[in-house]
């Protein structure tokens, strides 16, 4: 069908901060059909067929201005958006986006749609706050590849999130709904007792920074590799990390960053106090050249190149 093509031939989501013209009577800007194609991900062609079509147009309109859409217009599209790219054809699409609960409220797919999750699906859940949509979307099966969920899944569609400007009501947050429904599948993936005689593998992150949702996919990821991998909190400074490495005796350390202003006097310290275990460190590409030399130091570029050489010194 021809809206199903605008759509797979949709530009790809730049930046680009539209142009609005805020309306008191609403609960939000109104956007112009490009804003909305640019948040959507869609050609402009695709949202006038849907106006066309199904009466998914725009609702917010003055006198000598084109129509723009309203912030309960873009909850209708984002919805009738993410079933269409859940295999739900246009027309029932259109219908459930209509009679949807709108913001928070999730959607259900008819009966044999399928549920692969991709990425675009999981963003336009978050962006109307259906923190069930995305629960489902993120949830594991019982053996599911961690690894994989990241790389495929979670991490792109962060990524997308932070190149796209969002206007937000408060409280709502898209990455942090994504980030809390991701620990959730982490916890259900990993539940249980640590594995018996399993290698301690410690993650820290640099004092100042926060722990990034990262920390907690190799951590799993590790655990489903039989390493008993925790995540340090709180206060990680040299002294710290030197007496948790006594105290637990890991098979190695990680140290994670994301951004470009770590303290890695941590792998510095714990180089020439413990040369024998193997710290892996993986920071901003920026910052590779501040990364303290020491045989038991190791740089990361990726989150698989990190799992796979911590797996290797640390899995029974």
């Amino acid at each position: 069908m021809a809206d199903e093509e605008d759509a797979a031939a949709a530009p790809a989501v730049d930046a680009d901060v539209a142009r609005f013209d805020p309306d008191p009577s609403s609960d939000g800007p109104a956007l112009t059909v490009a804003a909305v194609a640019r948040r959507l991900g869609v050609a402009p062609a695709t949202l006038r067929t849907w106006d066309r079509r199904y009466g998914l147009g725009p609702s917010e309109h003055s006198a000598g201005a084109h129509r723009r859409y309203s912030p309960a217009d873009v909850d209708r599209l984002l919805v009738m958006r993410r079933l269409t790219l859940d295999g739900v054809s246009p027309s029932d699409a259109a219908r459930l986006a209509q009679t949807s609960g709108g913001p928070g409220g999730p959607v259900v797919a008819p009966l044999g749609a399928p549920r692969v999750a991709t990425p675009t699906m999981l963003v336009d859940a978050a962006l109307v706050d259906d923190r069930a949509t995305c629960t489902r979307l993120l949830a594991m099966e019982p053996a599911g590849d961690v690894a994989h969920w990241w790389t495929s899944l979670v991490e792109p569609a962060l990524n997308d999130l932070a190149r796209r400007t969002v206007v937000d009501r408060p409280g709502v947050d898209a990455a942090r709904t994504i980030e809390t429904a991701a620990l959730d599948a982490l916890r259900a993936r990993v539940a249980g007792p640590a594995p018996r005689g399993a290698a301690v593998v410690l993650l820290l992150v640099p004092v100042g920074h926060s722990r990034p949702l990262l920390t907690h996919a190799l951590a799993a990821a590790l655990v489903t590799g039989h390493v008993d991998a925790r995540i340090v909190g709180g206060p990680t400074g040299p002294r710290q990390a030197a007496e948790l490495v006594v105290m637990t005796r890991p098979r190695a350390v990680v140290v994670v960053a994301r951004r470009d202003d770590a303290d890695l006097s941590v792998v510095g310290r714990l180089a020439d106090e413990h040369p024998d275990v193997p710290q892996f460190v993986m920071v901003p590409e920026s910052v590779h050249a501040e990364i303290p030399v020491g045989r038991s130091v190791h740089r990361a570029r990726s989150f698989q190149g990190l799992l796979h050489e911590v797996l290797a010194v640390a899995a029974p």
